[in-house]
Order: C-alpha cells, then structure tokens, then sequence
C-alpha cells in the first residue's frame, strides 16, 4: 500500500474531523433531518375540519356528517346557525361547510331538485382536492343510493378552478426570498474573515452596532427590490390574483426580509468560513422550506412534531402571503404572523451583537 496516500487519507480524515461543528453537519443533521421528514411530512390530507350547516331534525345529514367524522380525515366543527357557512371558512373557523338544502335533504330527494353545497378552503390546493375528493366518497352512500351524485354541489372559494399555480407560486415566492437573503448574508463576515479584511474591519471606530448594520442593510434592500420583480411574475404570468394591500404586502415582506437578514448573520458569527456559512445556511433553509407549508399541509404532522414548525419564520410569510394574494388579509391574521416575524428578527439581532466579538479568535 502507498504510504503517501495513507498519510494522506489520514490527513483528510483528520481535518474533516477534527471541528465539532463538521461533526454535527456530517452526522448530526443527516439524522435530524430524516427524523423530521420522515415523522412529520405526508402527502395525505387529514385533520380537515368540517362543519355541517343543517336543521336538528334532517336526519341525512347527519348521516353524512356522523360518516365524514368517522372516516378519520375530519374534525368536527360546532358552528351556530346564525352565522353565515361562508364566515366559517373565511375566518378560518372551517376549512369545509356541508350547508343542506333550505327544508332537508331527504325532501330534496323526494322533489329531485335540491343539492348539498359544500364550501371548501382552496388557499391550500392539496387539501382542497383532497376534501373534495374525500366528500365525493362519504356523500353518495351517507344519504343512500336514491340520492346519487347530483345531490353534490361544490363550491370552491378563493381558487374556484383549482389552479395549482395560485396554490405553489406564492409559496415559491416566499422559498426564493427566504433563499437569497439567508445565503448572501450569511457568507457576508465569513467573507471577511476568510479573505483577511476582518482585522480592518475590527479596527475601524465604529461599534458592533454599526457593523452589523452595514451588513444587513445592503441585503435587506436587496431583498426587497426582489419583490415586485417576483410579484409581476405572479400576477402577469401565472394569474395568481393579488386581493389584497399592496402596502399591507409590502410591509409583510419587509419584516420577513429583516427577520431572514437577521438568521443570515447569526449564521455568519458562527462561520469562519464561506464554505461553512452556505452549509449553514442550507442546514437551517432544508428544514425551513419543508415545515412551512409550501408543499406539505402542515396539519399533517403530529401535534408534538408541529411545535418545531412554530420557529420557523418561513411558515408565517407563507401563511401571510397567501391570505393577502387570495384572500385579501384578514387584519387579525396579518397582525398575528408579523408580530411573530418581528420578534423572531429580533431575537436573532439580540443574539448576533452578543457574539460578533470584535476580535479576530
């Protein structure tokens, strides 16, 4: 055997090694990830909550409402009948309304003329298509052969043709931006570091402050000149329809570009070189991407699972993009998500002037 490729072999081995942080990424990480996606991602629609709009005394539909619940892809919903079923899906109440004909269903049989409607959630094109198709199974043979199909009337709100594109395409929005940000600024003090400006760098009399700025900045409004080149793309080329403020969007997207800014150099202070802050950004980006509901129904995962996917920052753009673009942005959950965001950000900045410490060890 070559003793020279031995010692070198060795060599490698060693410097691969020998920093605990290489340590986690080469073997830690691969078992975190395929742990989270292996528990927590499914493809099948479940955990859809449904209300059933019907008199006490129409007994078909509370068959059908007693076999949704027994299937075991819905949770029931107790609505008071005076409020509208449509309110019930727009205030995220219900992802799905079964509303029954005026008298009953069982009259509507008899007179061949009434239908059951079902109001659906489409902000979210996999569990529309999946309540939809669930319904079609339960419906028919919940109010027996006579009925048939033509009791089954859907009324799709948000998405009415079930593009997937108005589904994917602001999730995709969210994904690239949360990409440039984190991986540009992560890299921006290990460049420092690696190419030797940092000793300048330190030297110079500003604050810690001050440094941090000047490097987050830059990449916050590089972030956000990204957005209406993004949002043409959106609305022009693949009709995704913009019902909400501009303004409320903007600002949305302002926070969330401040808050993956802030990940980035947190990344950054950990890294002493460019190769580790783009394996740190992409340590922190894979898990990001997949547990924030761009692909995957987050209410798929397992209750004890899900509480990973609350730190995620991602998972509230995406929320708060696809209420403003399809619904319009209720105030409350606007509010809600960037209030999260902000104090994500915030932390992270908090974090990072504690460790950028103004030495070159």
């Amino acid at each position: 055997m070559n003793v020279t490729l031995i010692g070198f072999l060795k060599k490698e081995f060693i410097q691969a090694l020998r920093d605990k942080r290489m340590r986690v990424v080469l073997f830690g990480v691969p078992l975190i990830q395929m742990t989270l996606f292996g528990i927590a991602i499914s493809t099948e629609v479940r955990n859809i909550r449904l209300s059933v709009y019907s008199k006490p005394s129409d007994f078909r539909m509370q068959k059908v409402g007693e076999r949704a619940y027994a299937s075991g892809w819905f949770l029931p919903v107790v609505a008071d009948r005076a409020e509208e079923p449509v309110a019930l899906v727009r205030d995220g109440k219900a992802e799905a309304v079964l509303v029954a004909p005026e008298d009953s269903v069982s009259r509507s049989i008899e007179r061949g003329d009434g239908k059951i409607q079902v109001l659906v959630n489409s902000t979210n094109i996999i569990r529309a298509r999946g309540i939809e198709s669930y319904l079609k199974a339960i419906i028919p043979g919940a109010v027996e052969q006579e009925a048939g199909s033509s009791l089954f009337d859907v009324r799709v709100l948000y998405n009415p043709t079930l593009e997937s594109a108005v589904f994917l395409v602001p999730g995709v929005m969210c994904m690239v931006l949360c990409v440039i940000t984190i991986v540009l600024t992560s890299m921006a003090v290990a460049r420092e570091k690696e190419v030797g400006t940092f000793e300048t760098l330190i030297s110079a009399p500003v604050s810690t402050a001050e440094i941090l700025a000047g490097k987050m900045i830059p990449y916050i409004v590089l972030g956000m000149i990204n957005i209406p080149i993004m949002l043409g793309a959106a609305t022009l080329f693949f009709d995704v329809p913009m019902r909400g403020n501009v303004i409320v969007l903007f600002l949305a997207t302002f926070i969330f570009v401040c808050t993956t800014v802030s990940i980035g150099t947190l990344i950054s202070t950990f890294a002493r070189t460019q190769q580790q802050a783009m394996m740190g950004s992409f340590i922190f980006l894979f898990p990001a991407i997949m547990l924030s509901g761009i692909m995957f129904p987050l209410e798929n995962m397992p209750t004890y699972m899900l509480a990973t996917a609350y730190f995620n920052p991602l998972m509230y753009f995406v929320r708060l993009l696809r209420n403003i673009m399809l619904k319009g942005g209720d105030p409350s959950t606007v509010i809600f998500n960037m209030a999260i965001m902000a104090l994500i950000a915030v932390v992270c900045v908090v974090i990072c002037l504690k460790r950028f410490k103004r030495t070159l060890q």
